[in-house]
């Protein structure tokens, strides 16, 4: 690729008056304004649909948090979503008084020390709390938003920043100002009580995490000064318990100033029209000084610092070094070092030395950058057998690698060259340039500083590497044993025994009624007319598909086989065994440089009815990709050892998956859908694993050059494509091998129940539907959208926002992708285990009759449609939309018929189909927790009781 331009910030003037600043040689054309009082907005042109992806981005998170209200920033996130004096409310006079005297009494609360008067003082909290939420309307903001078509609401705090995120339909654009600036003129701390339950089992899904166990140790003792250790964005279990109104208000009015956050907008708009709505709607907040922030300087690090975190998962090791902050040399040079051990080629030394030696389950290192300081981190994962601090020295024998200078020169180069490529995939979509623009924002970075980053890594050379590694790799460092065995330091809660609320679902405050009366002009819906924008040629009897990369040169090719793993249940073998074999004339590990260099990745995705194969980067080394490609699948060398060695490594990973909670719930929720004869349990036996020889897997390899496949070209240069793919083909001799088929049994009303130990419990109920039909899309995607699904569905508001009875709870019925196989219906509910029987008891309540709100239907049933007017289809996504339609036995834009049928869908329609295709179906329940915790009077309303042991769920 050719050496990155220079970036240099301008100003200039618009046709309005409006000064902004742009940056020269941007290819993205980003504006940037900053009005008056201080507010940045961010704006860019995408056109690949009628949308704008817009990010509020807050310069404030947990760091800011005040060290007695840990967590404030986060729940503050929350209740911006709760509405304001104007929103969310049937009567703010009367609800005002009583949220006044609701915060006082948390006040009262926060003091109190004696534990019984705490409760009494609770108790009163509920019951004011039920009058005021007879004025309080519930989810009123994603009611507004989703009327627009809103996709994407969602936002998140991190450490010195606090995002709110929505997709819109770009003629909606001055609605959603407004409904914004009505968000961010003030804070309603309503329905405060029951928030504050879902944010505590948010903790503790967090505690049940343990990724996050690992995170929260390794901070607070890469910083144990700073707030980036000190403070976790969730909070303290004390500090969450004992909040303070008076304090999230006071946070708010500090932190929520125009000068604070920045508006960032990235779509098909016009720039002009654009500013002067924003400076309309926002433009009249005023500037506000914001507070000296201290500065928390840490001491250099001059020890191994040890730290032990025990959960019922398999052990693995963390090791972590503090780094400087996010743009600088440091950090530059902290995260080139990363990817010179692990990168995406796997062809650093931690890949080559470690992951495709096979001398740990798994290991890798990367470089995270903060806004203050950083972290650098090297994680391994080790073998049966396999010592903690064995596996420890294996990385730090990869530090000493770096520092001795034993990686080769050219991989620095290549390193940046799929950062440019990476930046050049990312910034061609809206989210990604919109997610670039926001992080400079929180980061205090100029735009030109961001673009001229890329050139100061082209600067980066071995040497600084080598110079790098020995000052800042020394005794000076974090170490994380992650052991097996019991969480000490879980901290599980009491009920508090909150009284349900009664919300107010058909309600709507004038604000809300204004937005929905307030007119725009209707984008009209665009249907793909697949056969027009794929274009198809034969090359060499083997069908080409193409579609034309309008955006840049990186290139995408697939072979796409049409047979999976219920074709050969070896294939996915073959294809793991792969990566560690090489050829007569390369090595597995010169292969992997070789791509590299090229800037090329693979992949081999395996399904159960397709195998796919692909290429993705530069379009100008694709040919020699293609054909190092064909030399690595058909002249694969088999070794017997490396064979042997993967299969233990199969088998180690197997124990440590059977430890894992997230997919000990998968297997569990798969054993109550299909039962014991399902794809999922039907794996490959030790004792056959053990019988297959290295040259088995790599005819296998070999046979799929000979078997029927097609291809697709996602790039530029059709002609030329056609010509160089011809070297990858062969003649077709081998035909697909026929599909084993799986039984799909209907639930009997059975509860599999598999023991771990968590603080939560986790219970997903499935249903076995009739056979997919074409008819039903509509109605099917209108019921996820008003029951289901979403901050307003009826399911979120009765389970959490009514009865805070579980952080994340839904019911989901999902459509099969091919014809003639059955639907499916999914109920889902994560709480603790005390909350599980009312949990139970509502989400039955709710399937048993169903609930129809007019209001809220419709509401639902113009966001989807509005949301199909505004999509747009595009990039890969054409080719393998057809491909997923043809499963179904169709080959045109089946949105098409879904907008219609939504189109004259009523409530009723929807009440009928629920009544006919799901309500008389019979369930099966995936239930897993700590058993002596269970409510077995509760589970037994579900069905018979069956445990089921880790062996029988996973198969093996």
């Amino acid at each position: 690729m050719t050496n990155t331009q220079a970036f240099r910030t301008v100003k200039a003037t618009d046709s309005l008056g409006y000064t902004y600043e742009t940056v020269e040689n941007d290819k993205n054309g980003v504006r940037i304004y900053t009005l008056e009082n201080g507010l940045k907005v961010y704006v860019a042109q995408n056109t690949d649909a009628p949308k704008i992806q817009t990010y509020i981005p807050v310069r404030t998170g947990s760091n800011n948090d005040p060290a007695d209200n840990t967590g404030l920033a986060h729940y503050l996130e929350h209740m911006m979503f709760k509405g304001t004096s104007r929103l969310g409310t049937t009567n703010w006079a009367k609800e005002k008084p009583l949220l006044d005297e609701i915060s006082n009494l948390y006040e009262q609360h926060k003091a109190e020390q004696n534990p019984e008067k705490k409760k009494e003082i609770y108790r009163k909290i509920d019951d004011i709390s039920q009058e005021a939420a007879k004025y309080a309307i519930a989810n009123e903001y994603d009611k507004a938003i989703s009327s627009l078509g809103a996709s994407g609401t969602n936002a998140h705090t991190w450490l010195d920043e606090t995002v709110y995120k929505n997709n819109i339909p770009n003629n909606e654009l001055e609605k959603w100002l407004k409904i914004e600036r009505e968000r961010f003129s003030e804070v309603v701390l309503r329905l405060f009580h029951t928030e504050l339950e879902s944010v505590y089992e948010e903790f503790n899904r967090a505690q049940d995490n343990d990724m996050r166990l690992v995170h929260y140790e390794l901070m607070d003792a890469l910083f144990p000064k700073h707030p980036n250790g000190q403070q976790t964005t969730i909070g303290k279990p004390d500090h969450l318990k004992n909040p303070s109104m008076v304090a999230i208000h006071s946070y708010f009015n500090t932190y929520y100033v125009p000068n604070n956050y920045a508006l960032v907008l990235v779509g098909d708009l016009d720039f002009e029209n654009t500013i002067q709505l924003v400076d309309q709607y926002f433009g009249t907040f005023k500037f506000k000084e914001l507070p000296a922030k201290t500065s928390v300087t840490e001491e250099p690090m001059t020890e191994i610092v040890e730290r032990t975190v025990k959960s019922a998962s398999s052990t693995r090791m963390q090791l972590a070094w503090r780094t400087d902050s996010y743009g600088t040399p440091n950090a530059r040079l902290a995260e080139i070092t990363a990817n010179l051990l692990s990168n995406s080629g796997e062809s650093g030394l931690i890949d080559l030395n470690i992951n495709q030696s096979q001398k740990a389950l798994r290991a890798m290192a990367y470089a995270s950058a903060f806004k203050n300081y950083g972290s650098f981190s090297m994680v391994v994962i080790p073998k049966s057998g396999q010592t903690l601090d064995e596996a420890k020295n294996l990385l730090l024998e990869q530090i000493e690698n770096i520092k001795k200078g034993n990686f080769e020169e050219w991989l620095i180069p290549a390193i940046v060259n799929d950062m440019k490529i990476h930046r050049m995939k990312s910034f061609e979509t809206a989210d990604g340039l919109a997610t670039a623009l926001y992080g400079a924002y929180i980061h205090d970075r100029s735009w030109a500083e961001e673009l001229n980053e890329i050139a100061a890594f082209e600067k980066i050379s071995k040497a600084d590497v080598v110079e790098f590694a020995n000052e800042f790799f020394k005794d000076n460092y974090v170490v994380i044993r992650k052991e097996k065995g019991e969480n000490d330091k879980l901290v599980r809660v009491e009920n508090p025994g909150i009284t349900p609320i009664k919300l107010n679902k058909e309600s709507q405050s004038p604000f809300l009624q204004s937005i929905l009366d307030q007119k725009s002009d209707e984008i009209q819906p665009e249907f793909v007319d697949y056969q027009k924008v794929i274009k198809t040629e034969w090359v060499s009897g083997k069908k080409v598909s193409f579609v034309t990369n309008s955006y840049n040169d990186v290139a995408q090719v697939f072979f796409i086989y049409p047979f999976g793993t219920d074709h050969d249940r070896e294939l996915s073998l073959a294809t793991q065994v792969l990566h560690y074999l090489g050829t007569d004339e390369l090595s597995a590990e010169d292969l992997k440089r070789e791509l590299f260099k090229l800037g090329i990745t693979n992949d081999f995705r395996i399904l159960q009815d397709q195998l796919t194969i692909s290429l993705a980067g530069l379009e100008e080394n694709m040919p020699a990709a293609i054909s190092l490609l064909k030399h690595w699948m058909q002249n694969a060398q088999p070794d017997q050892q490396v064979y042997e060695e993967n299969v233990q490594t199969i088998l180690e990973s197997r124990e440590v998956a059977k430890k894992d909670k997230g997919r000990i719930m998968t297997a569990l929720t798969n054993y109550a859908k299909y039962g014991r004869e399902s794809r999922f349990r039907d794996v490959l036996s030790e004792q056959r694993l053990k019988q297959i020889k290295s040259a088995d897997m790599t005819q296998k390899i070999q046979d799929l050059l000979l078997m029927p496949y097609q291809i697709f070209f996602y790039g530029n240069d059709f002609e030329k494509f056609q010509k160089y793919v011809e070297v990858f083909i062969e003649e077709e001799t081998i035909e697909i091998p026929p599909r084993k088929v799986y039984p799909e049994p209907a639930a009997e009303g059975i509860v599999y129940f598999t023991p771990y130990d968590m603080v939560q419990t986790e219970m997903s109920r499935v249903a076995k539907a009739g056979n997919v039909n074409l008819k039903n899309m509509g109605k099917i995607n209108v019921f996820n959208e008003y029951f289901g699904r979403g901050l307003s569905s009826i399911v979120f508001q009765e389970i959490r926002e009514s009865k805070s009875l579980a952080y994340s709870a839904y019911v989901y019925y999902a459509p099969a992708s091919e014809i003639g196989r059955p639907d499916y219906v999914t109920t889902y509910i994560g709480t603790q285990v005390d909350k599980l029987a009312q949990a139970i008891d509502s989400m039955d309540e709710l399937m048993t009759v169903f609930p129809e709100v007019p209001a809220q239907f419709e509401n639902a049933r113009t966001a989807a449609l509005k949301q199909i007017a505004a999509g747009r289809i595009n990039r890969t996504n054409l080719f393998f939309n057809l491909l997923n339609l043809q499963k179904l036995g169709v080959d045109y834009d089946l949105r098409k018929d879904l907008y219609a049928e939504i189109s004259s869908l009523s409530v009723s329609d929807v009440a009928q189909f629920y009544n006919e295709h799901m309500r008389p179906l019979k369930f099966n329940t995936a239930l897993m927790g700590k058993k002596e915790n269970l409510d077995m009077a509760a589970l037994e309303k579900l069905g018979k009781f069956k445990e089921l042991s880790l062996e029988e769920i996973f198969g093996y």
